[in-house]
């Protein structure tokens, strides 16, 4: 397949031009751990990248978090036969470990961090990873300093070229900007959680802070394929059959949602999936999103989404 060109957008005061959507490596990071997706395919995981990456996409996320390094392992499978010139970004986390038991901690100890970063270089095979992010603040937020400082510190010795930050309020988003320059934030945003809107998108537009969404399609439920019957036969290693949004009395308000979405999208020949997408990059504060795949059909589903804008009376009536 010839590679495709997709539009780039400036991620924050980097370098970096990023591709509206990113290929999100959660849900490869295998089944074994409290927050997998279930038991994976590793071949479909490899080829879902490479079928992104042919399509155009310039960046992909992922973290040590998901499968204790599996993720990252599956993505330099991905990229080993991409040659340097044409491989896309990479970015990874930090921070969120876990314990023997499987529950997760955070730590933004200076040590546990160096030593995560060269944990993730090896896995990943890099020299340099693009951008390196604190997954998870801990409730302490004088923790920040250390942690912050830390990454300051990695950017500073060229292990990584750009920090960034994941799930911070504006809060713990100003304690760091004093420290170091933010590059980029990354929280959840879709239809269905939207509480960023009032202080954290306001706050990154005045400060220059590149936004990657997590979850614009609600992690699988806003893509027109869930249904009640599929929500209630996710296996146990999948964190979805624990979690609210897909059990009711939320789960049937969610569905009614996704056939609004896939109301409007037909009108452009769009899935619902790619309409949620379209929905959060709406906003010109969004720098892309990153969007999940298992499979080279499902990156085919909604790559197209990097291009779909939205009337502003169809953003009206969905929002409505």
């Amino acid at each position: 397949m010839m590679k495709t060109m997709l539009a780039t957008r400036r991620l924050g005061a980097s370098d970096l031009q990023i591709t509206a959507v990113g290929f999100g490596a959660w849900a490869i990071g295998g089944g074994n751990w409290k927050f997998g997706w279930g038991d994976q395919d590793d071949d479909a995981s490899v080829a879902a990248i490479r079928r992104a990456v042919d399509r155009g996409v310039n960046w992909i996320d992922t973290a040590h978090a998901y499968g204790a390094g599996y993720s990252e392992s599956v993505v330099a499978r991905a990229l080993a036969d991409i040659p340097k010139s044409e491989r896309p970004y990479v970015f990874t986390k930090c921070a969120q470990l876990a314990d023997a038991s499987g529950e997760k901690y955070i730590s933004l100890k200076p040590a546990s961090l160096r030593d995560e970063c060269e944990g993730s270089l090896k896995r990943l095979g890099l020299e340099a990873i693009d951008l390196y992010q604190i997954h998870w603040p801990t409730d302490n937020i004088a923790d920040i300093d250390a942690g912050w400082s830390t990454l300051a510190d990695l950017q500073r010795e060229g292990k990584v070229r750009f920090i960034g930050v994941s799930n911070f309020n504006v809060e713990q988003l100003e304690r760091a900007r004093k420290i170091a320059p933010i590059t980029s934030l990354q929280p959840p945003y879709s239809l269905i959680r939207r509480d960023i809107e009032s202080q954290i998108l306001p706050y990154c537009h005045e400060h220059g802070i590149g936004v990657i969404a997590y979850s614009p399609m609600a992690s699988g439920l806003l893509t027109g394929a869930m249904t009640k019957e599929r929500a209630a036969q996710l296996p146990a290693n999948d964190w979805r059959s624990r979690n609210d949004a897909f059990r009711e009395p939320a789960l049937s308000r969610n569905l009614a949602l996704v056939e609004k979405l896939r109301e409007v999208g037909a009108r452009h020949g769009r899935s619902p999936g790619e309409t949620a997408i379209a929905w959060t990059l709406r906003d010109p504060v969004v720098t892309g999103a990153i969007v999940g795949a298992r499979g080279p059909a499902q990156v085919d589903g909604w790559i197209n989404a990097a291009a779909f804008r939205l009337t502003p009376s169809e953003i009206a009536e969905i929002g409505a």
